[in-house]
C-alpha cells in the first residue's frame, strides 16, 4: 500500500517558517494563519511529514490572503514520519500503524468544533497523500461544507461514493498510491452523484505529492504546484461560504 512515492522528496522541516504562529487548537499544537475574525476557514491536512513542512505553510499563508482563516494541526503529536539516512523509506509501514488515518479524522472532529466555538461557519478541508484519507472522511459527514484531495493515498472508490460535500480531486500522472485510473474511477463515482458538486483533474507529467513536495527553485516543479494550488483556492471560494 505504500511505497518511495509516499515519502519522496522530504521537505526541511521549519517550525518557524509561515507568517502565522502556533497554538493549540482543540488540543492540537497548529499552525494558524488569517484572520480570526473570519468567518470561514480551511483545514489543511499534512502529508506524512507533518504540519512544519515550510511549502504547506507557505501554501496555508496563501489561502489565508484570500480572506479564510487557515489551520494546519499537528496530527502527528510532534512525530512525523522520519526518512533513514540512506534515503529508503525503512520504518513507513511501522509509522503509518501507529499515525492512522482514523485517528486523525477523530483529531480533526475535535478541531472543527473549535472552530465552530470561535464562531466560524463555513469550513472546508484539504488533504495531501495521508491527509486525504482524514478529509475524505470528513466528507463523508456533515464536518465540513467542501473537500480538496490532492495526490491522495489509501482513498478507495468506495470512500468516494459516500461523499457528500463539494469535492474536488488533484492527481497526479505518475502516482502509485493514486494512479490515474484510479482517479478516473473515483471522477465516474463522483458523476454518478449529480447531487454532488465534483471537479477532479490529472496533472500531467507530475509526481505523487508535487503541490507540497516540490523544489522552490525548479521553475518546471513550482508551476504545476501553483496551478494546483489555484485550482483548491477557486474551489474552496466556491464552496466555503
Amino acid at each position: 500500500m505504500s511505497g518511495p512515492q509516499c515519502c519522496s522528496n522530504p521537505p526541511t522541516l521549519n517550525p518557524t517558517s509561515g507568517s502565522g504562529h502556533v497554538e493549540k487548537l482543540g488540543g492540537l499544537d497548529s499552525y494558524l494563519t488569517g484572520s480570526p475574525d473570519s468567518k470561514l476557514a480551511i483545514v489543511l491536512v499534512s502529508d506524512v511529514y507533518g504540519y512544519n513542512a515550510p511549502n504547506l505553510r507557505k501554501l496555508a499563508d496563501k489561502v489565508a490572503a484570500a480572506g479564510f482563516f487557515v489551520v494546519v494541526p499537528d496530527f502527528f503529536y510532534g512525530d512525523p514520519y522520519v526518512p533513514p539516512a540512506d534515503g529508503s523509506h525503512g520504518g513507513l509501514p511501522t509509522w503509518l500503524k501507529s499515525h492512522e488515518a482514523e485517528k486523525g479524522f477523530e483529531d480533526a472532529k475535535v478541531v472543527i468544533e473549535a472552530l465552530k466555538s470561535r464562531g466560524v461557519s463555513a469550513i472546508g478541508a484539504a488533504g495531501f497523500c495521508w491527509g486525504a484519507k482524514v478529509v475524505v472522511e470528513l466528507a463523508k459527514g456533515d464536518f465540513i461544507q467542501a473537500a480538496v484531495l490532492a495526490h491522495p493515498s489509501f482513498v478507495t472508490v468506495d470512500d468516494i461514493k459516500a461523499v457528500k460535500v463539494p469535492i474536488s480531486i488533484l492527481g497526479a500522472e505518475i502516482d502509485r498510491m493514486s494512479p490515474p485510473e484510479v482517479v478516473k474511477q473515483f471522477e465516474e463515482a463522483l458523476t454518478a452523484k449529480y447531487e454532488i458538486k465534483s471537479h477532479v483533474k490529472i496533472f500531467p507529467k507530475v509526481s505523487h505529492g508535487w503541490t507540497v513536495r516540490y523544489d522552490v527553485s525548479d521553475e518546471e516543479a513550482v508551476k504545476p504546484a501553483e496551478e494546483a494550488h489555484k485550482d483548491m483556492l477557486e474551489w474552496f471560494t466556491n464552496h466555503v461560504k
